[in-house]
């Protein structure tokens, strides 16, 4: 019964009756105290397609946090392309399948081999950033935070299998969410598709075999979703109509927002929306959210190129600032065809202060997209980092009736 439900929610269209929300706090704070240049990013809503969603979070006698959101311009309908904000949900998924083989004595260092089965796929065998050189999903996670790593992705997309992802987030709640590519080059069918996988323990002793699978579930593709004028294609040839993305991943910001903080705060949702995860994990995936590029030796990377704000979208990102040792950032960002996005929850260790912030903008003025001509670094960043900084400076002067006890988010990153 439950498997029909699902199969009949994801059949169900992902913009019915979407509206557009705006909170008249939000509104007045940003155009209060915004600079010429995010004044003319906040006069053109349809131009940048931009939202936003300010959390904010007050503890009470017990310490317990309650949430109230703000939003400004945001519409489930209006799409944005989530790029690798995606990989925030597929790696808490690869957790909770890899949950379901400890009784086979896998955990997430157990080593993962994939082994192509099909066309689009490819066999992994190694992986020479690991201390031990071998695959895992717990590696893989790492990589996916610290810098946003595509082929990790890739590996738990296929480990966790497009079936089950979707099946999972609908049964949550998810339904303006949907989870269809990996990030290679892949032809629909192909991304249906997972290879076999083999976890092996230190001696090379078979632990679990999984068989090659193909999902079956039918998604909703009748509503048809075109961006820009023009675009370049795979031959890198111009073609003058608008790129279609009907058939893309979607991750409706709400639900971004709502991930993110079920897992930073699983006891604050329903119990139908906490993944199926334990404390360790929680901690796992804490600290690598928030780690930095030089945080650790394994993977060890070029500092110079993954800075320790590469992901850190607001306050940090324009200007490749340093984050002071008193602040820290959980998040996961994602950038791709000129549509920048972050969600973060954001702690002021010396000030007490905590809050989140979920906001995507897209910033193509020649309305042409895949090559490579977007205005991150004169819009994008600076539309975070401005917006970051002032909900920060509101927050900073906001009276709360108890002080956060934050401890809970301090981690040895050292470990």
């Amino acid at each position: 019964m439950r498997y029909k439900l699902l199969i009949i929610l994801s059949c169900l269209p992902l913009f019915l009756l979407a509206q557009e929300r705006t909170d008249s706090l939000l509104q007045r704070l940003l155009t209060a105290k915004a600079s010429p240049l995010l004044q003319r990013i906040l006069q053109q809503p349809d131009s940048f397609r931009y939202q936003l969603i300010y959390t904010e979070i007050n503890r009470d006698r017990q310490n317990k946090p309650h949430f109230k959101n703000y939003y400004f311009h945001v519409n489930a309908g209006r799409y944005y392309n989530p790029a690798s904000t995606v990989k925030l949900p597929v790696a808490v998924l690869a957790l909770e399948k890899l949950k379901t083989l400890r009784s086979k004595g896998i955990d997430r260092n157990t080593t993962m081999l994939t082994d192509s089965t099909r066309t689009g796929q490819v066999n992994v065998h190694a992986d020479t950033s690991a201390a031990n050189g071998l695959p895992s999903i717990g590696h893989y996670i790492k990589e996916i935070f610290l810098i946003s790593d595509n082929d990790a992705y890739n590996r738990l997309y296929e480990f966790t299998g497009q079936q089950r992802i979707n099946e999972r987030l609908q049964q949550m709640g998810y339904e303006h969410t949907r989870i269809v590519r990996r990030f290679m080059p892949s032809t629909e069918e192909e991304n249906r598709c997972s290879p076999a996988i083999r976890f092996v323990n230190k001696d090379s002793v078979l632990l679990y075999a999984q068989a090659p699978e193909c999902s079956t579930m039918p998604f909703d593709y009748s509503k048809s979703i075109t961006i820009g004028n023009g675009y370049f294609d795979k031959d890198d040839k111009l073609v003058p109509l608008p790129m279609d993305f009907t058939r893309h991943n979607i991750f409706a910001l709400e639900d971004l927002q709502l991930v993110l903080q079920s897992l930073l705060f699983p006891a604050s949702v329903p119990a139908a929306r906490r993944f199926d995860l334990d404390s360790g994990d929680y901690r796992f995936l804490c600290k690598y959210m928030s780690a930095y590029p030089s945080e650790t030796d394994y993977p060890r990377y070029d500092t110079a190129e993954y800075y320790n704000s590469f992901t850190k979208f607001f306050f940090f990102k324009a200007g490749h600032q340093n984050i002071p040792g008193h602040i820290r950032v959980f998040n996961k960002a994602g950038w791709s065809y000129g549509f920048l996005t972050d969600a973060a929850y954001i702690i002021d260790y010396k000030n007490k202060v905590e809050f989140m912030l979920t906001a995507n903008i897209y910033v193509n003025s020649d309305g042409v997209l895949n090559d490579n001509k977007y205005e991150y670094e004169e819009i994008g960043y600076p539309f975070f980092r401005e917006t970051g900084e002032i909900i920060y400076q509101y927050e900073l002067g906001r009276k709360r009736a108890y002080t956060p006890d934050l401890n809970e988010f301090r981690i040895n990153y050292s470990q």
